[in-house]
């Protein structure tokens, strides 16, 4: 016998909740998962950036202290 009910029949939905709510369970776990490796990604990305953001000070400072030293220098030897 065919069965002539529509998708929005409530009794079909009814019937078919267990279905559902198991797909969406694993739905859940699968969006959970995916979470966790981005929250875990995001961790090294920051620790990343802020031990990038370190090296860029250093280099800074580097460049600055080298500029003085080669302007100090030259003062120096102009006089």
């Amino acid at each position: 016998m065919k069965d002539d009910r529509g998708e929005l029949d409530l009794n079909k939905q009814i019937e078919n909740k267990d279905e559902l709510i198991k797909e969406l369970r694993q739905r859940i776990n699968e969006l959970m998962a995916i979470n966790k490796s981005h929250q875990n990604l995001m961790g090294r990305q920051i620790q990343e950036n802020e031990e990038l953001k370190k090296d860029n000070k250093a280099l800074a400072k580097q460049i600055d202290d080298y500029f003085n030293v080669r302007i100090t220098n030259t003062r120096n030897s102009g006089t």
